[in-house]
């Protein structure tokens, strides 16, 4: 090792290369949450010992960057280094701080439940809080396989394999794989056959409309079929919170352990709902703990990854932290197709695959809007008693298309990217060149060609007065890292759906 590089220093240089070099989102989710690496030095080599906590993470790193790990801490130290990967002993729990019994007027009660302290003052329940001590929406709600929501189960009934709110139509057999979900599927199958060993708790985040919903309603149906008496349950982060305030008002705080501290296998999607609600909090991390106990096994969803969570005690994020975090992405254009022909033949209705693509390349926010967008399509062939063509297709969405060529312009689209990126819209049609103008600006070209029917040359002369070749090369620059790149398809994702809103 170079004289001049301390021992203790090098996983640290060697995750600031990475950083640098890696997309955002594939460094949070699969190196900053490692322990720093011990490094043994011989006289000619490096061996740096690494622990990571479950084998799932284990078997990715090594596949996907020990070789370049392996690389940058050579080239840092001067001497071939070798990665060695070993599972991490699971530290021990640290509780969350206990709140004080409310021993107050109800309002005090409903205070506390949701977002409150107890010993605040005890004004009124906000429209929203009152909401959630209403009987929360059904537990079927929309989905990405399409299918109908079912009704959701009395509050009364503690959940049993009769009454676990698990949809038997989503399932992995309907899901549609890709690129998009790959990691979230893979690490769902692994919970399905083996709950409670690996991967416990299993966090998925992504945008609205991708398939959270679908694939842990998917584990659930698995577990259901493998062990028909099994005690799953799904809600929704708003049942629970609920929940929470009914026993409360009730005093019934056996009921509400009773029921969610003896389950198997426990889905709950939204997560990030639970921000600000401190009773709530402390009641799920007692739940969630108990679970983890009993070797039961636990999946969660939210819009973002653990440590994106807003007012959520830390301890309980990185509780969810603490097992397996995978992401869904927006699917591509060709899993977008795949997931239409599907559905369409769940449908009995085939589809032609000119159609498919039409569609596809229309609607990109999500795959609930996707499969909207057939549904369309399939209803106005059937009531017009007509083939399905592109010519139908763009006849049954004109209203969808003609809202999106009205409401998108480029200089919508300059506006919208100089937002996000935090840059001058000025900067757009200016001759500076630093990456930190250039980049947004080829992204904002990338996203005119693909989202009006302007030309390159008009294109070229709206970002002030730009060769078309200067277009061309940033709309296909930006296309193909966007296959590439997770972190890049994201916040183009968020972007279409900012301008499509």
């Amino acid at each position: 090792m170079s004289a001049d590089i301390p021992s203790a220093a090098l996983w640290q240089q060697g995750c600031e290369r990475l950083a640098a070099e890696l997309p955002e989102q594939q460094f949070n989710t699969w190196i900053r949450p490692l322990p720093p690496a011990e490094v043994a030095e011989s006289t000619d080599s490096l061996l740096v010992s690494l622990r990571v906590p479950n084998r799932f993470k284990l078997d990715w790193i090594r596949s996907q960057y020990a070789g370049r790990i392996e690389a940058i801490l050579s080239e840092i130290s001067g001497k071939p280094a070798r990665l060695e990967l070993a599972l991490a002993q699971r530290q021990a729990v640290v509780p969350l701080p206990r709140v004080s019994q409310p021993t107050q007027s109800m309002g005090q009660v409903l205070q506390a439940q949701l977002g409150g302290h107890a010993s605040a003052p005890a004004p009124a329940p906000a429209a929203g809080e009152a909401a959630a001590a209403r009987p929360a929406p059904a537990a079927g709600r929309p989905n990405s396989a399409g299918a109908a929501a079912e009704p959701a189960p009395a509050q009364s009934l503690p959940p049993s394999a009769t009454r676990h709110r698990i949809n038997p139509a989503l399932t992995f057999d309907t899901l549609v794989p890709g690129r998009a979900n790959q990691m979230a599927r893979t690490a769902a199958l692994h919970v399905a056959g083996a709950p409670g060993q690996m991967y416990n708790p299993l966090f998925i985040y992504g945008g609205v409309g991708l398939g959270k919903t679908h694939l842990i309603h998917a584990v659930g149906n698995a577990l259901l079929k493998d062990k028909p008496d099994a005690r799953v349950l799904y809600l929704h982060a708003e049942q629970f919170i609920s929940d929470v305030v009914k026993n409360y008002q009730r005093k019934t705080f056996d009921e509400l352990k009773a029921k969610y501290h003896s389950l198997d296998l426990l889905l709950i999607d939204d997560v990030q709902f639970f921000a600000g609600k401190d009773r709530t909090q402390e009641e799920f991390f007692n739940a969630f703990e108990a679970l983890l106990a009993k070797r039961a096994h636990i999946i969660m969803t939210s819009d973002t990854y653990p440590k994106g969570l807003v007012d959520i005690d830390e301890r309980l994020t990185s509780r969810f932290d603490s097992g397996l975090t995978v992401a869904i992405e927006p699917p591509e254009l060709e899993m977008r197709v795949a997931i239409l022909m599907k559905k369409a033949d769940a449908e009995r209705t085939p589809l032609p695959e000119d159609v498919a693509f039409f569609v596809a390349k229309n609607v990109r926010a999500n795959v609930r809007e996707l499969e909207g967008a057939l549904r369309k399509v399939l209803a106005y062939a059937k009531f017009s008693h007509k083939e399905i063509t592109i010519h139908l297709a763009r006849e049954a969405l004109k209203d969808l298309l003609s809202i999106q060529n009205r409401q998108i312009s480029v200089e919508n689209i300059q506006k919208t990217v100089a937002d996000f990126y935090k840059i001058k819209v000025a900067d757009m049609y200016s001759k500076k060149r630093p990456a930190s103008i250039a980049r947004p600006r080829q992204i904002a070209m990338y996203l005119a060609k693909e989202l009006t029917q302007k030309s390159l040359p008009e294109i070229g002369e709206l970002f002030g007065g730009r060769d078309h070749t200067t277009v061309l090369h940033a709309v296909r620059k930006i296309g193909g890292e966007r296959h590439k790149n997770t972190e890049l398809n994201q916040q183009l994702h968020v972007l279409e759906q900012t301008l499509k809103g």
